[in-house]
């Protein structure tokens, strides 16, 4: 393992990250589709304990969104279904350089650029909501749309808000001078969850959803009727129980693309010093 590695080949880097985010599941079928690009931010820090191998700790935020309205497919356009949510998310993953990356080496075998893959974990928190008729924020957890949580169907538990994924990718780097590291990177998370959409499912009996969470919930789990015009529509028009609502399999998925700008350390504290030994002393 890379930690038998000496320890002038230790460095660290802390730098920011900005891009674009999107998310492929129920509401967006495409994983890389024309729609619902939103802008990423996010802070990096990587501990590398060799210039191949190293630590990777990230803090991620970005809104995803989809709208069934923006499909190719037909069926998914009558469904008329659509969700938006801020996602948060903490990770930390391996990183892998496929050259030894150092500024301080002039030997063959050190680069100034190398590809990069990493794999780890993440926590990531999500709260999709959409608006009603009214244009009104309405979050969709409370609803219980496929049933999640009612006594009637118990095997439907309420989606958690805060979930994990498995975040994996790579890019590319490359040393600026001696202290800049420019990279670009995709990175794909697949979701512990699919309820990112607030969808995964079928549709549940109208009367038990009315009588348990009321005309809203009704409203926001069926949307056909705002195409068609019959706003009012009455029982018959809702989906039978078990009508396919979304696909349970497999999760929810999303992913980040951008460029990252760090900054290297040999170790904490001795930037500054380091910068000094590098300029020759005055003489008398």
């Amino acid at each position: 393992m890379p930690f038998a590695s000496i320890a002038q080949d230790r460095h660290h880097e802390i730098g920011v990250f900005g891009g674009t985010a999107n998310y492929y599941g129920d509401l967006n079928p495409e994983f890389f589709g024309k729609n619902g690009y939103t802008p990423v931010g996010g802070i990096m820090y990587k501990y590398f304990v060799n210039p191949r191998f190293g630590y990777r700790f990230g803090a991620k935020f970005c809104e995803l969104t989809a709208a069934d309205s923006l499909s190719y497919i037909p069926h998914q356009r009558e469904r008329n279904l659509d969700f938006t949510t801020n996602c948060f998310e903490l990770s930390g993953a391996f990183e892998l350089n496929f050259l030894n990356v150092d500024p301080d080496r002039t030997n063959i075998r050190y680069h100034r650029w190398s590809p990069f893959i990493f794999g780890g974990l993440s926590a990531f928190y999500t709260n999709p909501y959409t608006n009603d008729l009214n244009n009104s924020k309405v979050y969709l957890r409370p609803l219980s749309t496929e049933g999640q949580g009612l006594p009637q169907y118990t095997d439907r538990r309420q989606y958690n808000l805060l979930n994990f994924a498995a975040p994996f990718g790579g890019g590319f780097k490359v040393l600026v001078g001696r202290k800049v590291l420019i990279t670009t990177e995709l990175g794909i998370r697949y979701a512990f969850t699919d309820y990112i959409d607030d969808v995964s499912k079928s549709y549940v009996d109208y009367d038990v959803l009315f009588s348990e969470k009321g005309k809203q919930s009704v409203d926001l789990s069926w949307r056909t009727d705002e195409i068609t015009g019959k706003l009012n529509h009455e029982r018959k028009d809702f989906p039978k129980y078990g009508y396919k609502r979304g696909d349970a399999n497999p999760n929810d998925w999303f992913w980040f693309a951008g460029l990252g700008v760090n900054i290297y350390f040999d170790s904490f504290g001795n930037f500054w010093s380091n910068r000094q030994t590098r300029c020759p002393r005055p003489t008398r």
